[in-house]
């Protein structure tokens, strides 16, 4: 596990397929700017003109990575795919950045994805045997040799991404682009969300609604746990033989992955994490003062407990947005000057009072001990915590960067134990039987697997590679 107290998901996705000479690249950047909280270690774009694929990706935000120059670079297509990411596994490298552009016999390809394989270890090792070579240690790079290996004997690519589906385990949202199409698919659990939308005659897939908001696009539908859809000059298909049912997407998109005006299976998210916050205030009710969240994720569920408990809601903290919310620090010193640059206290709001403090999670509980500490030094009478989540339990094999038990504090402490080590006079956490209702009508099941232990997917086998596999990533940070 990282060395984090948030919880960090993996990637963001991007892919239209329109018109020759259609402005893509500028679509795509605008997207990937929308999708910047799903991934800020790396980016890219590949843009298709004519069948030819030419990208750019790099360390960085989109801002950053993505100057005018570079973007004029790319030039005019009729096909773009653009990633976000977020390291579940695997360092911080340029090797790991996405789309991946693959060239083989039956022609070139750029594929993004959002997800983390369990069998990607026994993928690789067969692949390997076969001759492969492997850059990265990414899952994207495993999923394109299955692909690529289907299509030499496949009719088509679309077919070829059906044959790679019965092999791939765990969770993917996936757009492939080949020289003439665009194909976007999900696992058969439909773990991480990915919709269609369009725009004049562009097809458009993504991560999220806000992507398709942010270019004047508008929501067709959500593509189903399993199934594959294919955008090219004939129009849209769909492939649904994968399909299994409702699928059991991640609930921490609601608590905390998505963007506050996405629209996930039908549910605002928004709507969902201020359920959450009253859900929370009738389970662990307390007499207070004022009600403040911790930006940004945990102001929604703020304004929730606040509206069902009847306690005024106040702004307790001002963000400072130009520390991205992954500032992480090597020392001790460092991480507590962090706080205080990224965080401070509306003094005002919290002095001489009982305040309730709404967050989304703990996991190591360091980093709200040192917001609590804020709140103390700022004059808070009292401080009571309430998480709009249950406590972290389990490991998540399906692509967030809880990968074991060792570093969640809810696995070593009780809840008072918590409780005193973080300095709050109480503590409070969302029920399993509430957050699975927070997203009231939602037209998928859910997986709380880190709540509960639960699965619905087996986990990775015991297979670890060899000791290349196991180094690999830390050398291809060291090329950087």
């Amino acid at each position: 596990m990282q060395n984090s107290d948030f919880i960090r998901e993996e990637c963001g996705i991007f892919g239209v397929h329109g018109q020759k000479n259609s402005d893509v690249v500028a679509q795509t950047y605008l997207a990937l700017y929308a999708l910047q909280h799903r991934g800020q270690e790396s980016c890219g774009i590949a843009v298709n003109d004519d069948g030819v694929i030419g990208y750019h990706r790099d360390l960085g935000l989109v801002p950053d990575v993505f100057t005018r120059d570079i973007l004029t670079g790319l030039g005019k297509g009729n096909m773009a795919l653009g990633h976000v990411r977020y390291a579940s596994k695997g360092s911080k490298s340029r090797s790991h950045a996405q789309p991946i552009v693959v060239r083989h016999i039956k022609g070139n390809m750029a594929l993004a994805f959002n997800g983390c394989l369990t069998n990607s270890a026994e993928l690789r090792e067969e692949a390997e045997l076969s001759g492969a070579i492997f850059h990265s240690a990414s899952d994207i790079e495993v999923i394109s040799h299955v692909i690529t290996r289907a299509r030499l004997t496949a009719r088509s690519i679309e077919e070829a991404v059906s044959f790679a589906m019965d092999k791939l385990k765990g969770s993917y949202s996936l757009v492939v682009m080949s020289p003439s199409k665009m194909i976007a698919c999900r696992d058969p659990n439909g773990f991480r969300p990915l919709c269609m939308g369009c725009k004049d005659d562009n097809i458009i897939f993504a991560s999220e609604t806000c992507a398709l908001d942010s270019i004047g696009a508008s929501l067709v539908r959500e593509i189903e746990p399993g199934e594959i859809v294919v955008a090219d000059k004939n129009g849209v298909n769909s492939n649904r033989s994968h399909c299994a049912g409702k699928g059991t997407l991640c609930v921490f998109e609601f608590v905390y992955f998505a963007r506050p005006d996405s629209v996930i299976s039908g549910v605002n998210v928004q709507e969902a994490r201020q359920r959450a916050g009253e859900y929370l205030a009738l389970e662990n009710p307390v007499e207070a003062d004022v009600v403040i969240g911790v930006p940004d994720s945990g102001i929604p569920a703020a304004l929730g407990y606040a509206r069902e408990s009847g306690i005024p809601y106040g702004i307790g903290f001002l963000k400072n947005r130009y520390i991205d919310r992954t500032f992480i620090q090597p020392t001790q010193l460092e991480r507590e000057l962090s706080v205080k640059i990224k965080l401070n206290v509306i003094e005002s709001t919290v002095r001489n009072k009982r305040v309730v403090l709404i967050d989304d999670s703990i996991v190591r509980g360091t980093t709200c001990a040192r917001i609590i500490r804020l709140l103390r030094e700022a004059g808070a009478k009292e401080v009571h915590m309430r998480v709009s989540a249950p406590p972290f339990m389990h490991p998540c094999y399906f692509g967030t960067n809880i990968d074991s038990r060792e570093n969640l504090i809810a696995c070593k402490m009780s809840i008072p134990e918590i409780a005193k080590w973080i300095g709050v006079d109480s503590l409070g956490y969302l029920s399993v039987g509430s957050v699975l209702k927070i997203a009231e009508n939602a037209s998928c099941g859910f997986c709380a697997g880190c709540f509960t232990g639960e699965y619905p997917a087996p986990g990775p086998s015991m297979k670890a590679g060899t000791k290349f596999d196991r180094r690999i990533s830390e050398k291809a940070g060291e090329e950087e």
